[in-house]
């Protein structure tokens, strides 16, 4: 939760190189319940730090395995 929760801020980019997001209040809280309810844990850990929302996380998750597999 605490990873998920560090969204790419506009504000911040300049210090954190990544792209700021904006997240519609929707997105943000139907992501959030699935992650409460356990529907992402599979995804590592890392997939959720300076993501926007769900769909994101599970695009980095994918990036992630790619680059473990070496493709």
């Amino acid at each position: 939760i605490q990873k998920f929760l560090s969204q790419p801020f506009t504000v911040a980019q300049v210090f954190t190189g990544s792209e700021g997001r904006l997240v519609k209040l929707e997105d943000t809280i139907r992501s959030f319940k699935e992650v409460l309810e356990g529907k992402h844990d599979h995804l590592p850990e890392a997939a959720f730090y300076m993501v926007g929302d769900i769909e994101d996380a599970t695009a980095k998750a994918a990036k992630i395995a790619a680059e473990i597999s070496g493709n």
